[in-house]
């Protein structure tokens, strides 16, 4: 079995270390998760594509930081416009052209068994974007949008694991950074053990 993780960046890569496992650096943001995802899976052809960094957790979650979350679903939630009513997700619009946007990306491969807790999630390119809906996730990043819809398009196996480093609040600097890696590191070790004995 060919496993692969990717990281937004190389300090949420820093304790991760497995030997059947291939890692690489995909970038921060929607664009770049996007453009490396989809050269990784044509590069590697993994049977598993992992992507693993830190998450922001919305609140009224009943998650908290130093939590591991494995996220069962993505919103690219800044996709939208700005109307007199404030702003409204690019699906919730009525507008005369073709096409189809998805709101919400879902993770068919999620294990049977409950590995790690079950998260919603949304991203965005600006963090902490104080117009976005947040009522139906948990927590927030940069790049899990782009990362399911690329494996999804691809029909790559995928899974994506958060651990949560911060509280979305603008203003506050209480963040976990080195905290939030470590247990994101045995979290991905946990999932990856799973994974490998499921081998048939």
């Amino acid at each position: 079995m060919k496993v692969m993780v990717v990281f937004p960046t190389s300090t949420e890569a820093h304790f991760f270390s497995h030997p059947q496992v291939v890692t690489a650096i995909c970038g921060v943001g929607l664009s770049a998760a996007a453009y490396n995802t989809a050269k990784l899976i044509a590069q590697h052809k993994p049977d598993w594509m992992i992507m693993a960094g830190i998450a922001g957790v919305y609140p009224h979650s009943q998650f908290k930081i130093g939590d591991v979350v494995l996220v069962e679903s993505e919103c690219e939630s800044d996709l939208g416009f700005f109307t007199p009513n404030g702003f409204t997700h690019l699906a919730d619009l009525d507008l005369a052209m073709d096409f189809s946007v998805t709101k919400h990306w879902g993770c068919p491969h999620l294990p049977s068994n409950s590995v790690l807790p079950i998260a919603k999630s949304n991203s965005m390119n600006a963090a902490m974007a104080p117009f976005i809906n947040i009522q139906d996730a948990d927590i927030e990043n940069m790049e899990g949008a782009a990362f399911f819809q690329v494996c999804l398009a691809e029909q790559q196996g995928f899974l994506e694991v958060r651990s949560i480093s911060n509280v979305v609040r603008i203003g506050d600097d209480d963040w976990d950074m080195e905290g939030s890696i470590r247990i994101l590191t045995e979290g991905l070790h946990k999932l990856i053990d799973y994974l490998l004995a499921s081998e048939p």
